[in-house]
């Protein structure tokens, strides 16, 4: 038996409301929103008084979803080091597709502190590609198919 699908990809927050906007700016729409507590939330991810918000957004062709967590119990654990490099170890970027990079990036970097990792990039007569951090440290990869 396989697998049927990547249903989301989440990603742990300290500002929830930034972080809905954030990906609100690169044109995700809020899904719906949900207070997480209890026996069943302490038994999937094995801490004990779980107590958290979330925000599910959904890409405009609906097949991808960043699920954004707010913990308010237990205390949150900071990474170390807070920004890690793009080569740390586990899961480090999540890639999205999109039309202008320019004009995201700049959209990003304006209303939300976006910050590059390096510059936009050019792959071949195929791609112009982008790596920035966005809210709680998570890197965002954008993607501009230009070929």
């Amino acid at each position: 038996m396989a697998i049927q699908r990547m249903d989301n990809v989440g990603i742990v927050v300290d500002d929830l409301d930034a972080a809905v906007a954030f990906f609100a700016e690169l044109g995700m729409e809020l899904e719906g929103e949900a207070q997480i507590e209890g026996l069943c939330a302490d038994r999937t991810v094995g801490l004990d008084g779980v107590r958290s918000d979330i925000a599910m957004m959904r890409t405009p062709d609906g097949h991808s979803k960043p699920e954004l967590t707010k913990y308010h119990a237990p205390a949150v654990s900071e990474a170390e080091p807070r920004n890690p490099a793009p080569n740390t170890l586990g899961l480090h970027r999540v890639m999205f597709a999109v039309d202008d990079i320019d004009d995201t990036v700049a959209r990003l970097r304006r209303a939300h502190g976006a910050e590059l990792l390096g510059e936009v990039a050019q792959y071949e007569n195929a791609f112009r590609l982008c790596y920035l951090r966005g809210p709680a440290g998570i890197i965002v990869a954008l993607a501009e198919q230009i070929g």
